[in-house]
């Protein structure tokens, strides 16, 4: 077949001279000369390796599992330049290792390359939908004779080095951009908490008469303003625990929100599960308006983060991962939501955090007693217009540069996936 497929490619690059049917529905027509082949006559794949956790802590060969580099150890099990793909846990995720390493047994590996260039093989593995060939119904886990069978598409060795080195180039220049704009919108952040943490603490007045918090990262507050613990204003209340034994109870299923709906300042209804709980318990682990969610933890970055509930879903309930803090007298609902958004409060919860090397949490007993600045309802008012007016300002920013982000990203993809099956000839002497 001589004809060129009609597929729309990124960007203005050029095609191959002539193209065959592949056979295989996602590959579509690839260039003549490339073979249509499976998996497992690329490359040989075998399971990690189990090594003990406190194992981890020294050496110059990193442990790879599921999701990458999770240590060091003094030995290695497998020659660079690698691959591992995640067997439990991130399963599907793949991941290139550069030096000798220790494959761990939550990854399968590439024991071998059948005359195939490994960085080549890593663009194609990061194309294919690995997971889909996962085994399990609850949490799923790959087997290595699944992936051998999936079909791809393979050129000659010196395309497979050249495709490679393109991708390598491009997707290092898109990925710069990538690290910018993320720059970008951590500064942006930084910035809104420090905007927030002085609001809240200093006032809009530049020259009211200050005086000692007694909080000393607090410093001083205005005179007039009060000090006092999150207990004081609010209930705190625990969340729903998977897997407890509801025999005997009438179940029913309802949404509920994870860590990962939290977001810092917003809740992200994109992703709701559903959980069974009892129906006498509905009241009592039922959201309400003006709830404020706060994460009782997880990865650093997620510790304390929170958000006001709007009951945009109901019922609905939470996690016990996620804290919904009640406040007694709704007027300081939104007051609450924004010292927690704080520099000073994140400080707070760093500060009294349970911490290990990646992960961080905090109790409901802490949480109560966070210090909270409470200035006079007037004065808190023109505070919580003037933060609400510069929030929204540093969020539309943020929202645009989160837009460019996705469409960065995507091209990258689109771009390694049009190069690994053939849909754009990116080989020197034609992109010359």
């Amino acid at each position: 077949m001589n004809e060129n497929p009609q597929i729309p490619v990124p960007g203005k690059w050029k095609l191959y001279p002539s193209y065959k049917r592949s056979g295989v529905e996602w590959l579509g027509e690839v260039p003549d000369g490339w073979d249509v082949t499976r998996i497992k006559t690329a490359i040989y794949l075998q399971r990690g390796y189990d090594l003990d956790s406190t194992k981890f802590i020294e050496g110059e060969y990193p442990v790879c599992g599921s999701n990458g580099v999770i240590g060091f150890h003094n030995e290695f099990r497998s020659l660079g330049p690698g691959i591992t793909i995640g067997r439990s846990g991130s399963v599907g995720e793949v991941n290139y290792i550069r030096t000798d390493y220790w494959p761990h047994n939550t990854a399968i590996y590439v024991k071998k390359f059948h005359g195939t260039y490994p960085r080549f093989m890593f663009f194609l593995l990061k194309i294919i939908d690995i997971k889909s060939v996962s085994e399990g119904s609850v949490v799923g886990t790959l087997n290595r004779n699944n992936i051998h069978n999936l079909a791809i598409t393979l050129p000659p060795l010196p395309d497979q080095t050249a495709i490679a080195t393109f991708l390598d180039r491009e997707t290092a220049r898109i990925d710069a951009l990538i690290e910018k704009k993320e720059r970008l919108i951590a500064l942006l952040e930084e910035k809104r908490a420090a905007l927030i943490s002085h609001a809240v603490t200093k006032g809009r007045d530049p020259d009211a008469k200050m005086k000692d918090s007694g909080v000393e990262w607090i410093g001083e507050v205005p005179v007039g303003w009060s000090v006092i613990k999150l207990k004081v204003l609010a209930d705190v209340r625990g969340g729903v625990t998977k897997g407890r034994d509801l025999t005997g109870k009438l179940i029913i299923e309802v949404p509920y929100l994870r860590v990962a709906n939290v977001q810092d300042g917003f809740v992200n209804l994109s992703d709701i599960t559903n959980i069974e709980i009892g129906e006498d318990e509905l009241e009592r682990y039922s959201l309400k308006q003006g709830d404020i969610l706060m994460n009782e933890g997880g990865d650093k970055d997620k510790l304390g983060r929170g958000a006001i509930w709007m009951e945009e879903i109901k019922p609905c309930v939470h996690q016990n991962h996620v804290f919904a803090v009640r406040p007694y007298n709704m007027e300081y609902s939104q007051w609450t939501d924004l010292i927690t958004l704080s520099s000073y409060a994140k400080f707070y919860f760093a500060l009294m955090a349970k911490q290990t090397t990646n992960l961080a949490s905090i109790s409901a007993t802490n949480i109560k007693e966070l210090p909270i600045t409470l200035p006079p309802k007037e004065i808190r008012n023109i505070i919580l217009d003037y933060i609400l007016e510069n929030n929204s300002r540093i969020e539309s920013i943020i929202s645009a540069i989160k837009k460019s982000l996705d469409i960065l990203k995507e091209y990258r993809s689109a771009l390694i996936s049009a190069a690994v099956t053939g849909k754009i000839d990116v080989r020197p002497e034609v992109i010359a």
